[in-house]
């Protein structure tokens, strides 16, 4: 497992475990023993989790795992796990957000992972209209100089808010995006910025809630009703992409692609965003251990100049989608927006199906 050093002492591994599919929404999909999944693909080298205050009984898991790593495998080697977890305020909640309400959430998933500080927070919020992201960036950052949080980043933000963050004072030493070979709006500003402010990039998204692997290929455009808000989603991404018949070719090159290096579509198209400038990380969904020789083959395919250059001629043909990371997703009256929950922590505790969530 390739592993990437964001700061002096602050390592992580280049494929990190997404946790929402362990989520209370999606708990059908989750093994017997999720917490011995966990330390499966700790042993393995993915000491890297993903997790969120509004992904339901997650952050409790990761709690529980940490527990048990620490005792089969002691302290040094719990040194090594990294969780990332994420601050996500309803949009109901934003107009009236204080510190107090901030430092409670914070305090909450301390307790859930029992962690003395947080690794990492990624700061998420619904809407620019309500000015107080950066008065709630500040607060974070006061945060992190009390001892609760090590790094403060962001998931989803644009350049703009970016750049005026660390302007303001805050850090930012992460952000957490929408970013694979159908939807490369980072490319237009954000990995620039990141790039010059040595801000890392996370990328989730990359296999497009499964659209990018076999399942579809040479397949007919799925009509509505889709099985899964998630397919509703990254349909509409291939929409502005270029239509079905473009997705197909692309979809075709990374087969071809995959048979020459004994892999598979998924598997090429995370291990392409991966090769991308500026990309620290991809996060990948793993129901279980089932999914882990595929996550380790990520970061070990290496991709040839032939290789990239085939996907690149298609990429070349396509549509780039509007706006900075995110813009589309925020409009809530537009179609991406339409399908978004902007209030999870609220509607039902947070167990609104996770497709709809900041990060998929």
């Amino acid at each position: 497992m390739q592993r990437i050093s964001l700061s002096p002492g602050y390592e992580i591994s280049r494929v990190i475990r997404g946790g929402w599919q362990l989520s209370a929404s999606h708990s059908q999909a989750v093994s017997g023993d999720p917490v011995g999944d966990m330390i499966a693909f700790a042993d393995a080298g993915i000491t890297t989790f993903d997790c969120a205050d509004i992904y339901t009984g997650v952050e409790e898991m990761i709690g529980a795992f940490r527990r048990r790593y620490r005792d089969l495998r002691g302290a040094e080697a719990l040194a090594k796990i990294r969780v990332h977890t994420k601050f996500v305020p309803d949009l109901d909640v934003l107009a009236r957000i204080d510190k107090a309400y901030v430092e409670k959430v914070i305090d909450t998933s301390l307790k859930r992972l029992g962690m003395e500080r947080l690794d990492i927070v990624q700061f998420h919020w619904w809407s620019y209209a309500v000015p107080r992201w950066l008065e709630t960036a500040c607060w974070l950052e006061e945060l992190r100089r009390a001892g609760k949080i090590l790094r403060v980043g962001g998931t989803n933000f644009d350049t703009e808010r970016l750049l005026a963050m660390r302007q303001a004072g805050v850090p930012m030493s992460s952000m957490q995006v929408q970013y694979s070979l159908l939807d490369r709006r980072p490319e237009k500003t954000l990995i620039p910025a990141a790039l010059a402010n040595g801000v890392a990039i996370f990328c989730y998204g990359t296999v497009a809630g499964g659209f990018l692997g076999e399942r579809w290929l040479g397949r007919p455009e799925p009509k509505p009703p889709m099985e899964n808000r998630s397919l509703v989603k990254y349909k509409l991404i291939i929409d502005e992409f270029g239509g079905w018949d473009l997705f197909q070719e692309l979809l075709a090159v990374l087969d071809k692609v995959a048979r020459r290096k004994g892999a598979d579509i998924a598997t090429v198209a995370s291990a392409a965003m991966l090769a991308r400038p500026g990309v620290s990380a991809v996060i990948v969904g793993a129901r279980n251990r089932a999914h882990l020789e595929a996550n380790l083959r990520i970061a070990a395919l290496r991709l040839s100049e032939e290789d990239l250059q085939a996907v690149d001629s298609v990429l070349a043909r396509s549509r780039m989608l509007d706006g900075d990371v995110y813009a589309l997703e925020r409009d809530t009256s537009g179609r991406h927006g339409a399908i978004m929950k902007y209030n999870l922590n609220s509607e039902g505790k947070a167990t609104a199906p996770r497709e709809t969530a900041p990060q998929d």
